[in-house]
């Protein structure tokens, strides 16, 4: 017996007259402190947001960091930052707490993470490992960072801006813009 094989084409043009489509949502969460968004955490986003139906920047709480921009303002400026560059799937969230908890909550089956180099790569498969551990059922999407923004991290932006530097060429312009607000 011989059985033929089936290609999403052939399924899809031999089931036209169902009225019925076939419900799939891929659901992302790209979790961080984005304290403050960079322009490398936007080219992940960016990149990601084609990856998935809908992608929610989740600004993670962790209390025992004391951040450089409070909640609320880290949360306004990506949303102002996701609004510039026109990103219609994408929304923000903030939640404390484990990660892989949200995304289990909010239906999400992945959670996207950026490396910028090997050291990120080490560090991301060991969280992986046990995100995966915690919720057998969220799995992550690594996306490496544009070559353009390898170098580019929250840490950094902020001993650039400490030391009185420029910082617009790593950040989005609302965040450049508030940051300057703040000499």
């Amino acid at each position: 017996m011989r059985i033929a094989s089936i290609s999403m084409v052939n399924y899809y043009q031999n089931n036209k007259t169902k009225t019925q489509p076939v419900a799939f949502e891929a659901k992302g969460v790209y979790p961080g402190s984005f304290d403050p968004i960079t322009n490398g955490h936007l080219d992940v986003i960016k990149r990601a947001s084609k990856l998935f139906d809908s992608l929610t920047v989740l600004v993670a709480v962790n209390p025992e960091k004391k951040g450089f921009l409070g909640l609320e303002q880290r949360v306004q400026l990506i949303r102002k930052a996701i609004s510039d560059i026109g990103l219609k799937n994408v929304d923000v969230a903030e939640h404390t707490g484990m990660t892989t908890g949200f995304a289990k909550s909010n239906d999400a089956e992945f959670m996207v993470r950026g490396l910028r180099d090997e050291k990120d790569f080490e560090s991301e498969k060991l969280l992986f490992e046990i995100n995966k551990k915690l919720e057998p059922d969220v799995d992550t999407v690594f996306i490496p960072t544009s070559p353009e923004t390898s170098m580019i991290s929250s840490s950094t932006v902020r001993n650039i801006f400490k030391f009185g530097g420029d910082v617009s060429n790593f950040v989005p312009n609302c965040v450049s813009e508030y940051m300057s607000k703040l000499k």
